[in-house]
């Protein structure tokens, strides 16, 4: 009888390891079942949690198709990179750079309003988030979420902060502008804007023009978002 030259015991072991291990290619595994379900979920949750707040809180005011389609960009691109480099050991250190970086951008096309800017911030904080967040039990992570689209409908529904539209006019009749003419000064502006005119504040003073730059504050649509409020031109 031939003695057999190896263990059964031992290649059993064997065969159970590489079953585990899976398919290698160039000694990457080609399929990772759970980190492969564990991507697909992680990535419709965090998409979706974006989403409602684009296209329930911010679209629904702003209509700005140009940021809809950059943040929701964003959402996919933070967090797929973070997820795929949370193995790195710099997880900490690039998420922080990632805020600085994105929170000094500045598109030369355009001034990005504090608001679209303010939407982008949380966007990319809800996406590191769930892409670092790998030890974090799964309640926890739902209702840090949650909790993100709860402050922003609160904030977004008028309930605590009351919607105040203002506008740079360059006013002419500058011999309104004293201070016991207030009142006058208040009437001629609702009449000629046919705005609703709560308050006014007088900035530069022009004497050789005889104009001055005024802020007017005045009730609007608490659906309006005016994306020029602020800008004025110069002659």
């Amino acid at each position: 009888m031939i003695q057999s030259d190896y263990d059964p015991q031992i290649v059993a072991e064997h065969a159970v390891e590489l079953a585990e291990k899976g398919l290698t290619f160039m000694g990457v595994d080609v399929f990772d079942p759970v980190s492969f379900w564990m991507l697909l979920l992680r990535f419709t949750f965090n998409i979706l949690v974006c989403w409602v707040i684009i296209q329930f809180f911010y679209y629904r005011k702003s209509r700005r198709k140009d940021y809809y389609f950059t943040f929701m960009l964003f959402s996919v691109t933070i967090f797929l990179l973070l997820f795929l480099l949370e193995s790195i050991p710099m997880q900490i250190g690039f998420a922080l750079g990632l805020f600085a970086i994105f929170g000094m951008i500045r598109y030369r096309t355009e001034t990005v309003q504090i608001r679209e800017m303010t939407y982008l911030f949380v966007i990319i904080g809800i996406s590191v988030i769930n892409g670092l967040a790998m030890d974090i039990p799964i309640v926890s992570i739902v209702v840090a979420n949650f909790l993100f689209i709860l402050v922003i409908w609160l904030l977004e529904s008028n309930k605590f902060l009351k919607h105040t539209s203002t506008k740079i006019i360059l006013y002419e009749r500058i011999a309104l502008i004293k201070p016991e003419k207030y009142d006058e000064m208040l009437a001629d502006l609702q009449g000629r804007t046919g705005l609703d005119i709560t308050k006014v504040e007088i900035g530069h003073i022009d004497f050789l023009r005889d104009v001055a730059y005024l802020k007017v504050y005045y009730k609007a649509d608490p659906n309006e978002i005016n994306a020029i409020d602020s800008i004025i031109r110069f002659s």
